[in-house]
C-alpha cells in the first residue's frame, strides 16, 4: 500500500504511531484538528485518515462521534495502539538532572507514581509530542518530556524512563477513514459494522429498536448516546455491531432497527483487528 495517512497532532503523537504500526509504507501527514484531518482527506491531499475514537482509561475522544457522521468519509479499518509513555531529555541527561516532566494533563495523570517517586513536578504542555518538541529546542536537562518513544526518535531525545504509565493496560482505538466505502473484504477475526441511528418518537422505541440485535444473536460492542445541536430532546446514538451486512442475522437485525428509527447511517464495513479479541 503506498500514499499519505493524515493524522491529528504533531509528528511523534501517538496518532502517528498508530499510522506508523498500522501502515508503515504510507507517509503519515500531520494536520491541526480532527477536522483538518477529515478536510485534508476529502481534497484528497490524503488517502486516509487516522482518528482516535476512544481509549481503555479515559472513554471517548470528545467531539469525534459528532464529526464521523458529517465527515463524508467511510471506515475501513480499525486499530489498537498500547499508550506506552516514556520519560524523554536532551542528550546526556541523567534522571536525578530533571525537576519537571511537561506533557498534556491526561499523560500527567498517569504518571502520577513514578513522578512523585522521582520527585518530579508535572508541567502543562499543549499535546505530548509538543511537548518533546519544546523539550529538544529549550535543550535543558531539568525539563523531560512524557511522551512515545517515536517522539524521542523525531525529537532526538534519550529515554530515562521506559513504559512508565501508572495502568498496564491503556489502550487507544483508532478508526481508519477513507474517501470510499470497501464492502467486499472478509477479515480473518471477523468484520465490524459501524452506524449512527435516531429512534422514532414512540413509546419503548429504542429497547424495541435493540430487541432485533438480542434475538438474531447480533453482538453489540458499543452503543453511546449523545446529544444533537445541543438539544435536550435530539439524541442519536452511535453503535458497534460484530458481522456484515450481507450476513443473514445481521440484514435481519438492521430490517428490524430501520422500523423502529427515523435516520440511520452506515459509517463503515470492516475488519475487525485481531487484538479486539
Amino acid at each position: 500500500m503506498t500514499g499519505r495517512i493524515a493524522f491529528q497532532g504533531e509528528p511523534g503523537a501517538y496518532s502517528h504511531e498508530a499510522c506508523r504500526k498500522a501502515y508503515p509504507s504510507l507517509e503519515a501527514l500531520p494536520c491541526a484538528t480532527f477536522e483538518d484531518t477529515i478536510e485534508t482527506v476529502r481534497k484528497g491531499d490524503a488517502d486516509y485518515a487516522m482518528l482516535p475514537v476512544e481509549n481503555s482509561t479515559y472513554g471517548r475522544v470528545a467531539d469525534i462521534h459528532h464529526l464521523l457522521p458529517e465527515s463524508g468519509l467511510h471506515i475501513i479499518a480499525e486499530t489498537f495502539v498500547r499508550v506506552h509513555i516514556n520519560l524523554l531529555a536532551v542528550s546526556g541527561t541523567r534522571l536525578e538532572d530533571v525537576e519537571g516532566a511537561m506533557s498534556h494533563t491526561v499523560l500527567l495523570g498517569q504518571c502520577r507514581q513514578f513522578l512523585g517517586r522521582h520527585g518530579l513536578k508535572p508541567v502543562t504542555g499543549a499535546d505530548t509530542a509538543g511537548s518533546a518538541r519544546h523539550v529538544a529546542e529549550l535543550g535543558d536537562p531539568k525539563l523531560a518530556a512524557l511522551a512515545s518513544e517515536l517522539a524521542g526518535e523525531i525529537y532526538g531525545l534519550d529515554v530515562l524512563g521506559r513504559h512508565i504509565e501508572d495502568r498496564a493496560h491503556n489502550t487507544t482505538r483508532f478508526l481508519v477513514m477513507a474517501r470510499e466505502p470497501d464492502f467486499k473484504r472478509r477479515g480473518e477475526a471477523g468484520m465490524m459494522t459501524t452506524f449512527v441511528f435516531r429512534v422514532r418518537n414512540i413509546p419503548a422505541a429504542l429497547y424495541k429498536a435493540m430487541g432485533g440485535f438480542a434475538t438474531n444473536g447480533v453482538n453489540m460492542t458499543k452503543l453511546e448516546s449523545y446529544m444533537v445541536d445541543g438539544s435536550f430532546s435530539a439524541t442519536q446514538f452511535y453503535a458497534d455491531i460484530e458481522g456484515h451486512p450481507d450476513d443473514a442475522n445481521v440484514r435481519r437485525a438492521l430490517d428490524e432497527l430501520d422500523y423502529f428509527t427515523s435516520s440511520m447511517t452506515l459509517l463503515g464495513v470492516y475488519p475487525a483487528d485481531p487484538s479486539r479479541h
